[in-house]
């Protein structure tokens, strides 16, 4: 009966054996569980302290003038002002320079392109070798018409003198003249054409007037 009993006790030290060990696995499962959630603790800490981070920095990004401006006192605030309208203005002042060059550079390339093919005609001609004279020069007024064709397209314009009366403000007077052809005071001889360009004169005409 005394082995029965030691043979009862032995069997319940083996099952206490396994109870603690059970009981040790549990121990170490829930410190792993608990160690686990510490390690993720401060991954949400991080996340939520960067959260705030962002959230303070869009609450920071109000206008920075609006900010300065709030701190300057108001003879600052004038002078700030009139500082970013003198820059503006500068800027207005570099752009509408430069449109106005290009404006002019545009032209003066349209102009261009109208004589090239007319500067073209004068070095065939140029190149040309021939008898007939009377051809030849028919040739060159094709040419001089070409050219006038030209200017005129860009806005040139031959002032009228012969036979008008004496414009100073498009005449330029430098002799006199006795012919009956003309009346007193009428232009009766063009020395050298005057031009207007778009309405503005460029060169008065010379020219001669009558005086009887």
């Amino acid at each position: 009966m005394a082995k029965e009993k030691a043979k009862h006790i032995h069997i319940e030290d083996g099952n206490a054996e396994e109870k603690e060990k059970a009981a040790a696995e549990e121990v170490t499962e829930e410190a792993a569980a608990e160690e686990e959630a510490a390690e993720a603790e401060p991954e949400e800490a991080k996340a939520d302290e960067k959260a705030g981070e962002q959230a303070g920095s869009e609450a920071e990004a109000e206008p920075e003038e609006k900010k300065e401006e709030a701190e300057l006192s108001p003879e600052e605030q004038e002078s700030e002002r009139y500082m970013r309208l003198m820059a503006e203005f500068q800027n207005f002042k570099r752009r509408a320079a430069k449109e106005k060059s290009d404006i002019h550079a545009f032209a003066n390339e349209r102009l261009i392109g109208d004589l090239l093919p007319v500067m073209d005609n004068f070095e065939r001609a140029l190149e040309t070798e021939t008898e007939d004279i009377e051809g030849y020069a028919k040739g060159m007024q094709l040419i001089f018409e070409q050219m006038k064709t030209a200017l005129e397209k860009a806005g040139l314009k031959e002032i009228e003198a012969l036979g008008l009366d004496f414009d100073p403000n498009v005449h330029n007077a430098v002799m006199t003249d006795n012919t009956e052809e003309y009346e007193n005071d009428k232009i009766s001889k063009v020395l050298q054409k005057g031009y207007k360009l778009n309405d503005k004169v460029i060169r008065p005409s010379m020219v001669a007037v009558n005086k009887r």
